[in-house]
């Protein structure tokens, strides 16, 4: 059952956000940017439930603290090429 979750988040929303991160305003690349963090974060969980693996949520909980700040930056480099 967590496989066919993880498949169906990989097919289902890595497409629309990766096509939101690639097209349009900063803004939206920023949406979108964090759609795929979000999304990848949820496959990894998944993931992991599906292999019976609780050890592999380090690796999640790594990338959700690695996205965060990634946003942080990406959001600095926003606000100084709109001055």
């Amino acid at each position: 059952m967590w496989t066919v979750a993880s498949i169906a988040l990989l097919a289902g929303a890595t497409p629309p956000a990766i096509w939101l991160s690639a097209r349009g305003t900063a803004a939206h690349r920023l949406v979108g940017l964090q759609m795929v963090s979000t999304v990848t974060v949820l496959v990894l969980i998944t993931a992991s439930l599906a292999a019976g693996r609780s050890d592999y949520l380090i690796v999640a909980t790594v990338l959700v603290l690695l996205a965060f700040a990634g946003t942080l930056v990406f959001t600095r480099l926003i606000g100084a090429a709109d001055d």
